[in-house]
Protein backbone atom coordinates (compact mmCIF):
# COMPACT_ATOMS: atom_id res chain seq x y z
CA UNK A 1 0.00 0.00 0.00
CA UNK A 2 1.45 3.37 -0.99
CA UNK A 3 0.35 6.96 -0.59
CA UNK A 4 -0.81 7.05 -4.21
CA UNK A 5 -3.52 4.53 -3.30
CA UNK A 6 -4.73 6.83 -0.53
CA UNK A 7 -5.01 9.73 -2.98
CA UNK A 8 -6.99 7.51 -5.34
CA UNK A 9 -9.37 6.02 -2.76
CA UNK A 10 -10.07 9.40 -1.19
CA UNK A 11 -10.57 10.98 -4.65
CA UNK A 12 -7.87 13.58 -4.14
CA UNK A 13 -5.73 14.92 -6.98
CA UNK A 14 -2.06 14.34 -5.98
CA UNK A 15 -1.35 17.84 -7.28
CA UNK A 16 -3.47 19.20 -4.42
CA UNK A 17 -0.91 17.85 -1.97
CA UNK A 18 -0.88 16.20 1.46
CA UNK A 19 -2.88 18.96 3.18
CA UNK A 20 -5.90 18.24 0.96
CA UNK A 21 -5.42 14.50 1.44
CA UNK A 22 -5.56 14.93 5.22
CA UNK A 23 -8.52 17.31 4.95
CA UNK A 24 -10.46 14.73 2.91
CA UNK A 25 -9.49 11.95 5.34
CA UNK A 26 -10.98 13.86 8.27
CA UNK A 27 -14.43 13.24 6.83
CA UNK A 28 -14.00 9.46 6.99
CA UNK A 29 -13.96 8.00 10.50
CA UNK A 30 -10.40 7.56 11.82
CA UNK A 31 -8.60 7.71 8.47
CA UNK A 32 -6.68 10.87 9.44
CA UNK A 33 -4.37 8.77 11.60
CA UNK A 34 -3.62 6.39 8.74
CA UNK A 35 -2.95 9.33 6.42
CA UNK A 36 -0.70 10.98 9.00
CA UNK A 37 1.21 7.72 9.39
CA UNK A 38 1.63 7.42 5.60
CA UNK A 39 2.84 11.02 5.33
CA UNK A 40 5.28 10.50 8.20
CA UNK A 41 6.59 7.38 6.46
CA UNK A 42 7.14 9.48 3.34
CA UNK A 43 8.99 12.14 5.39
CA UNK A 44 6.40 14.79 4.61
CA UNK A 45 7.01 17.86 6.79
CA UNK A 46 4.38 18.31 9.50
CA UNK A 47 4.08 20.43 12.60
CA UNK A 48 4.04 19.38 16.24
CA UNK A 49 0.20 19.28 16.54
CA UNK A 50 0.02 16.71 13.73
CA UNK A 51 2.89 14.70 15.21
CA UNK A 52 1.24 14.77 18.63
CA UNK A 53 -2.03 13.54 17.14
CA UNK A 54 -0.20 10.69 15.45
CA UNK A 55 1.64 9.78 18.66
CA UNK A 56 -1.65 9.60 20.56
CA UNK A 57 -3.16 7.43 17.83
CA UNK A 58 -0.18 5.05 17.96
CA UNK A 59 -0.44 4.93 21.75
CA UNK A 60 -4.12 4.03 21.42
CA UNK A 61 -3.41 1.25 18.90
CA UNK A 62 -0.57 -0.12 21.05
CA UNK A 63 -2.85 -0.09 24.09
CA UNK A 64 -5.49 -2.09 22.23
CA UNK A 65 -2.85 -4.60 21.13
CA UNK A 66 -1.55 -5.06 24.66
CA UNK A 67 -5.09 -5.39 25.99
CA UNK A 68 -5.93 -8.06 23.42
CA UNK A 69 -2.75 -9.99 24.23
CA UNK A 70 -3.22 -9.79 28.00
CA UNK A 71 -6.92 -10.74 27.91
CA UNK A 72 -6.24 -13.63 25.53
CA UNK A 73 -3.64 -15.00 27.91
CA UNK A 74 -5.72 -14.54 31.07
CA UNK A 75 -9.28 -15.28 29.90
CA UNK A 76 -9.17 -16.97 26.48
CA UNK A 77 -10.91 -14.18 24.56
CA UNK A 78 -9.34 -13.27 21.23
CA UNK A 79 -9.29 -10.31 18.92
CA UNK A 80 -11.37 -10.30 15.74
CA UNK A 81 -11.73 -7.85 12.85
CA UNK A 82 -9.63 -4.77 13.67
CA UNK A 83 -6.40 -6.09 15.17
CA UNK A 84 -6.06 -9.10 12.81
CA UNK A 85 -6.65 -6.82 9.81
CA UNK A 86 -4.06 -4.35 11.13
CA UNK A 87 -1.53 -7.17 11.02
CA UNK A 88 -1.70 -7.16 7.21
CA UNK A 89 -0.94 -3.44 6.88
CA UNK A 90 2.59 -2.43 5.83
CA UNK A 91 4.99 -1.61 8.65
CA UNK A 92 4.56 1.94 9.89
CA UNK A 93 0.99 2.36 8.65
CA UNK A 94 -1.69 2.69 11.30
CA UNK A 95 -4.98 0.95 10.59
CA UNK A 96 -7.85 2.91 12.18
CA UNK A 97 -9.51 1.13 15.10
CA UNK A 98 -12.70 2.58 16.48
CA UNK A 99 -12.84 -0.23 19.02
CA UNK A 100 -11.18 -3.40 20.21
CA UNK A 101 -13.43 -6.31 19.19
CA UNK A 102 -13.07 -9.55 21.15
CA UNK A 103 -14.86 -12.88 21.00
CA UNK A 104 -15.09 -15.09 24.08
CA UNK A 105 -15.32 -18.90 24.07
CA UNK A 106 -18.21 -18.68 26.55
CA UNK A 107 -20.03 -16.38 28.94
CA UNK A 108 -17.71 -17.09 31.86
CA UNK A 109 -14.67 -16.00 29.85
CA UNK A 110 -16.52 -12.89 28.69
CA UNK A 111 -17.29 -11.75 32.23
CA UNK A 112 -13.76 -12.56 33.39
CA UNK A 113 -12.50 -10.19 30.70
CA UNK A 114 -15.05 -7.51 31.65
CA UNK A 115 -14.01 -7.75 35.31
CA UNK A 116 -10.35 -7.31 34.28
CA UNK A 117 -11.22 -4.22 32.25
CA UNK A 118 -13.32 -2.68 35.03
CA UNK A 119 -10.58 -3.39 37.57
CA UNK A 120 -7.71 -1.99 35.50
CA UNK A 121 -9.30 0.97 33.70
CA UNK A 122 -11.53 3.96 34.56
CA UNK A 123 -14.54 2.41 32.83
CA UNK A 124 -17.49 4.83 32.74
CA UNK A 125 -20.09 2.92 30.71
CA UNK A 126 -20.92 -0.78 30.46
CA UNK A 127 -23.61 -1.65 27.91
CA UNK A 128 -25.08 -5.15 27.74
CA UNK A 129 -27.22 -6.83 25.07
CA UNK A 130 -28.61 -10.37 25.06
CA UNK A 131 -29.19 -11.95 21.67
CA UNK A 132 -31.86 -14.65 21.70
CA UNK A 133 -33.75 -16.11 24.65
CA UNK A 134 -32.71 -19.56 25.83
CA UNK A 135 -29.92 -20.13 25.06
CA UNK A 136 -28.70 -16.60 24.41
CA UNK A 137 -25.49 -14.86 23.41
CA UNK A 138 -24.09 -11.95 25.37
CA UNK A 139 -22.47 -8.76 24.07
CA UNK A 140 -20.84 -6.19 26.34
CA UNK A 141 -19.31 -2.84 25.40
CA UNK A 142 -17.18 -0.93 27.90
CA UNK A 143 -15.92 2.63 27.38
CA UNK A 144 -13.53 4.97 29.17
CA UNK A 145 -12.04 8.37 28.30
CA UNK A 146 -8.91 8.84 26.26
CA UNK A 147 -5.97 10.78 27.65
CA UNK A 148 -7.39 13.87 25.94
CA UNK A 149 -11.18 13.22 25.85
CA UNK A 150 -11.84 16.49 24.00
CA UNK A 151 -9.65 15.63 21.02
CA UNK A 152 -9.52 11.83 20.91
CA UNK A 153 -12.25 9.17 20.87
CA UNK A 154 -12.89 7.23 24.05
CA UNK A 155 -11.47 3.75 24.40
CA UNK A 156 -14.12 1.22 23.44
CA UNK A 157 -13.89 -2.56 23.95
CA UNK A 158 -16.65 -4.76 22.55
CA UNK A 159 -16.84 -8.34 23.82
CA UNK A 160 -19.24 -10.99 22.61
CA UNK A 161 -19.87 -14.71 22.76
CA UNK A 162 -20.94 -14.63 19.09
CA UNK A 163 -18.16 -13.78 16.65
CA UNK A 164 -20.68 -13.29 13.83
CA UNK A 165 -24.12 -12.13 15.00
CA UNK A 166 -25.85 -12.39 11.61
CA UNK A 167 -28.92 -10.33 10.77
CA UNK A 168 -31.25 -11.83 13.43
CA UNK A 169 -33.42 -13.14 10.59
CA UNK A 170 -32.11 -15.25 7.71
CA UNK A 171 -28.40 -15.26 8.61
CA UNK A 172 -27.94 -17.06 11.94
CA UNK A 173 -25.48 -16.43 14.75
CA UNK A 174 -22.14 -18.14 14.18
CA UNK A 175 -20.22 -18.24 17.45
CA UNK A 176 -16.71 -19.02 16.23
CA UNK A 177 -14.23 -18.26 13.48
CA UNK A 178 -12.07 -21.26 12.66
CA UNK A 179 -10.46 -20.43 9.30
CA UNK A 180 -6.94 -19.20 8.57
CA UNK A 181 -6.25 -15.65 9.71
CA UNK A 182 -6.51 -14.05 6.28
CA UNK A 183 -9.74 -15.95 5.56
CA UNK A 184 -11.10 -14.84 8.93
CA UNK A 185 -10.37 -11.25 7.95
CA UNK A 186 -12.28 -11.68 4.68
CA UNK A 187 -15.17 -13.23 6.64
CA UNK A 188 -15.16 -10.25 9.03
CA UNK A 189 -15.35 -7.79 6.13
CA UNK A 190 -18.19 -9.76 4.53
CA UNK A 191 -20.07 -9.81 7.85
CA UNK A 192 -19.70 -6.03 8.11
CA UNK A 193 -21.09 -5.72 4.56
CA UNK A 194 -24.10 -7.79 5.66
CA UNK A 195 -25.06 -4.84 7.89
CA UNK A 196 -24.35 -2.12 5.33
CA UNK A 197 -27.33 -0.20 3.87
CA UNK A 198 -28.63 -1.61 0.60
CA UNK A 199 -26.81 -0.09 -2.35
CA UNK A 200 -24.07 1.45 -0.21
CA UNK A 201 -20.65 1.83 -1.77
CA UNK A 202 -17.53 0.61 0.02
CA UNK A 203 -15.88 3.09 2.37
CA UNK A 204 -12.15 3.79 1.89
CA UNK A 205 -11.17 1.78 4.97
CA UNK A 206 -12.80 -1.39 3.63
CA UNK A 207 -11.02 -0.88 0.30
CA UNK A 208 -7.72 -0.43 2.12
CA UNK A 209 -8.38 -3.60 4.13
CA UNK A 210 -9.06 -5.53 0.93
CA UNK A 211 -5.94 -4.12 -0.70
CA UNK A 212 -3.90 -5.62 2.15
CA UNK A 213 -5.47 -9.05 1.59
CA UNK A 214 -4.96 -9.25 -2.18
CA UNK A 215 -1.51 -10.83 -1.88
CA UNK A 216 -2.47 -13.43 0.71
CA UNK A 217 -2.45 -17.15 -0.24
CA UNK A 218 -6.19 -17.70 -0.66
CA UNK A 219 -7.11 -21.12 -2.00
CA UNK A 220 -10.14 -20.17 -4.14
CA UNK A 221 -12.35 -23.24 -3.86
CA UNK A 222 -11.65 -23.76 -0.17
CA UNK A 223 -12.17 -20.08 0.65
CA UNK A 224 -15.47 -20.00 -1.24
CA UNK A 225 -16.62 -23.12 0.61
CA UNK A 226 -15.75 -21.56 3.97
CA UNK A 227 -17.61 -18.35 3.11
CA UNK A 228 -20.62 -20.43 2.05
CA UNK A 229 -20.49 -22.39 5.30
CA UNK A 230 -20.52 -19.11 7.21
CA UNK A 231 -23.56 -17.99 5.13
CA UNK A 232 -21.65 -15.05 3.64
CA UNK A 233 -21.15 -15.96 -0.02
CA UNK A 234 -23.46 -13.15 -1.32
CA UNK A 235 -21.82 -10.50 0.86
CA UNK A 236 -18.30 -11.58 -0.05
CA UNK A 237 -19.18 -11.57 -3.76
CA UNK A 238 -20.79 -8.12 -3.49
CA UNK A 239 -17.77 -6.84 -1.58
CA UNK A 240 -15.35 -8.00 -4.26
CA UNK A 241 -17.59 -6.76 -7.09
CA UNK A 242 -17.64 -3.28 -5.54
CA UNK A 243 -13.89 -3.31 -4.96
CA UNK A 244 -12.88 -4.58 -8.41
CA UNK A 245 -13.22 -1.20 -10.23
CA UNK A 246 -11.03 0.46 -7.59
CA UNK A 247 -8.43 -2.21 -6.77
CA UNK A 248 -6.53 -5.01 -8.50
CA UNK A 249 -7.99 -8.01 -6.62
CA UNK A 250 -4.95 -10.26 -6.95
CA UNK A 251 -5.64 -13.65 -5.38
CA UNK A 252 -9.15 -12.51 -4.44
CA UNK A 253 -10.19 -12.47 -8.12
CA UNK A 254 -10.12 -16.27 -8.20
CA UNK A 255 -12.06 -16.36 -4.92
CA UNK A 256 -14.77 -14.24 -6.53
CA UNK A 257 -15.01 -16.67 -9.45
CA UNK A 258 -15.25 -19.62 -7.06
CA UNK A 259 -18.07 -17.92 -5.15
CA UNK A 260 -20.44 -17.85 -8.13
CA UNK A 261 -21.86 -21.39 -7.68
CA UNK A 262 -22.46 -20.69 -3.98
CA UNK A 263 -24.72 -17.67 -4.48
CA UNK A 264 -27.99 -19.25 -5.65
CA UNK A 265 -28.05 -21.97 -2.94
CA UNK A 266 -27.53 -19.36 -0.22
CA UNK A 267 -30.25 -17.11 -1.60
CA UNK A 268 -32.65 -20.07 -1.66
CA UNK A 269 -31.72 -20.95 1.92
CA UNK A 270 -32.43 -17.36 3.02
CA UNK A 271 -35.77 -17.37 1.26
CA UNK A 272 -36.75 -20.53 3.11
CA UNK A 273 -35.47 -19.14 6.41
CA UNK A 274 -37.44 -15.91 6.05
CA UNK A 275 -40.49 -17.57 7.60
CA UNK A 276 -38.69 -18.34 10.88
CA UNK A 277 -39.17 -15.96 13.85
CA UNK A 278 -36.75 -13.08 14.11
CA UNK A 279 -34.13 -13.47 16.84
CA UNK A 280 -34.75 -11.09 19.73
CA UNK A 281 -32.15 -8.61 20.93
CA UNK A 282 -32.66 -7.28 24.47
CA UNK A 283 -30.59 -4.31 25.49
CA UNK A 284 -30.08 -3.71 29.18
CA UNK A 285 -30.92 -0.42 30.86
CA UNK A 286 -28.43 0.20 33.66
CA UNK A 287 -29.98 0.17 37.12
CA UNK A 288 -26.80 0.24 39.20
CA UNK A 289 -23.10 -0.51 39.16
CA UNK A 290 -22.13 -3.01 41.85
CA UNK A 291 -19.11 -4.08 43.79
CA UNK A 292 -17.47 -6.68 41.56
CA UNK A 293 -18.95 -10.09 42.28
CA UNK A 294 -15.75 -12.07 41.93
CA UNK A 295 -17.43 -15.40 42.69
CA UNK A 296 -19.87 -15.12 39.75
CA UNK A 297 -18.93 -16.92 36.54
CA UNK A 298 -22.04 -15.88 34.62
CA UNK A 299 -24.90 -13.39 34.74
CA UNK A 300 -28.28 -14.24 36.27
CA UNK A 301 -31.83 -13.48 35.12
CA UNK A 302 -34.40 -12.41 37.73
CA UNK A 303 -38.14 -11.87 37.07
CA UNK A 304 -39.33 -8.29 37.57
CA UNK A 305 -42.78 -6.61 37.62
CA UNK A 306 -44.75 -6.07 34.41
CA UNK A 307 -43.28 -9.17 32.74
CA UNK A 308 -39.83 -7.58 32.64
CA UNK A 309 -36.56 -9.27 33.51
CA UNK A 310 -33.56 -8.15 35.52
CA UNK A 311 -30.07 -9.07 34.39
CA UNK A 312 -27.64 -9.35 37.28
CA UNK A 313 -24.02 -9.43 36.12
CA UNK A 314 -20.66 -9.58 37.91
CA UNK A 315 -20.24 -5.79 37.47
CA UNK A 316 -23.70 -4.18 37.21
CA UNK A 317 -27.44 -4.83 37.18
CA UNK A 318 -29.77 -4.07 34.26
CA UNK A 319 -33.43 -3.95 33.35
CA UNK A 320 -34.35 -5.87 30.19
CA UNK A 321 -37.41 -4.60 28.38
CA UNK A 322 -39.80 -1.76 29.22
CA UNK A 323 -40.92 -1.71 32.84
CA UNK A 324 -41.23 0.48 35.88
CA UNK A 325 -37.73 1.43 37.04
CA UNK A 326 -38.87 1.96 40.61
CA UNK A 327 -40.44 -1.49 40.68
CA UNK A 328 -37.28 -3.03 39.26
CA UNK A 329 -35.14 -1.37 41.93
CA UNK A 330 -37.54 -2.62 44.61
CA UNK A 331 -37.13 -6.13 43.24
CA UNK A 332 -33.37 -5.71 43.47
CA UNK A 333 -33.62 -4.55 47.07
CA UNK A 334 -35.68 -7.62 47.98
CA UNK A 335 -33.15 -9.81 46.23
CA UNK A 336 -30.30 -8.15 48.13
CA UNK A 337 -32.07 -8.70 51.44
CA UNK A 338 -32.51 -12.40 50.69
CA UNK A 339 -28.83 -13.01 50.03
Amino acid sequence: MNTALLYDLLDVDPADGPAELLHRARGSRHLPHLVLAALARDDVRMGEPARAELRRARTRADHYTRLAHDLARSTGVRAIHGIPLAGYYPAGLLRPQASLDLVAPGEAALWQAVVRLVTDHPVETIDVTLLGDRPHHTAVTVRWPAEDPLLDPWYRVHLTTAALPGDRATVPVRPYLVADDHVECLIALAEAHLHAPAGADLDPLTLLDLSCLTRQPFEPAETAAVLAAYRLAPEAAALLDLAAPRLPLGTLAAVRTALTPELAPEQRRRTDAAATPRLTARRGTLLRRTVIRHTWDEARLLPAPDHATLLLTPVADYLLGPADRAGALATLQRWDAAQ
